[in-house]
């Protein structure tokens, strides 16, 4: 069955939308067509729950198959960016979770048996903790957006605003405001300007 939408004069909503309701009947290719649109959206989800860098994958492979497990249980076509996102941090969740209780805290084998010198690595250490404890103080909103946009050089503004559930057009402006409150936070704080 051959799609009805023309790719070039279609939304990405729209094409999703076709996909979805193409997989549903059947039709071969329609969810390969679905994961080549979001699977790089999917992992920067999933990096962003803060699931180890070797988990990203099974997160990101999980939700695909979750989704052709319930391909037929999802009712609005236009809320499939949504679903999957939602989805992926379920799981990075629910992997985190796992490995919490699984794995023993290993807080004291991190120890040093020695003082670090003082070097471009301390600095750049402590400068990188100033800079994530701040960014832990920015709105949940601002923190997501960030984390999301920050993982390409170019990120498209329909699928970051469909998966955060933000206007497409707000998107930039959004990022801009938050970057400038990030910006002003560590200016404020006394450990940025000297480390």
């Amino acid at each position: 069955m051959a799609s009805s939408t023309d790719p070039a004069t279609t939304t990405r909503a729209e094409r999703l939308a076709d996909y979805l309701v193409r997989a549903q009947a059947g039709e071969a290719g329609a969810i390969d067509a679905i994961v080549r649109e979001l699977n790089p959206l999917l992992w920067h989800v999933a990096r962003s729950q803060g699931v180890r860098p070797s988990d990203v994958s099974d997160v990101v492979q999980n939700t695909w198959l979750e989704l052709v497990a319930r391909l037929d249980e999802i009712r609005s076509p236009q809320a499939l960016t949504s679903w999957l996102v939602v989805t992926t941090k379920r799981e990075a969740w629910r992997i985190n979770r796992r490995r919490q209780t699984t794995e023993p805290s290993d807080t004291l084998v991190d120890v040093a048996d020695e003082a670090p010198e003082l070097g471009t690595d301390l600095i750049t250490n402590e400068r990188d903790r100033v800079l994530w404890r701040t960014f832990q103080l920015l709105s949940q909103p601002c923190r997501e957006l960030l984390r999301i946009v920050a993982m390409v050089d170019r990120p498209d503004y329909a699928v970051v605003g469909d998966a955060l559930g933000m206007p497409h057009g707000s998107i930039g402006p959004t990022r801009g405001r938050c970057l400038a409150k990030l910006r002003a936070m560590l200016l404020t704080d006394p450990l940025w300007g000297t480390s």
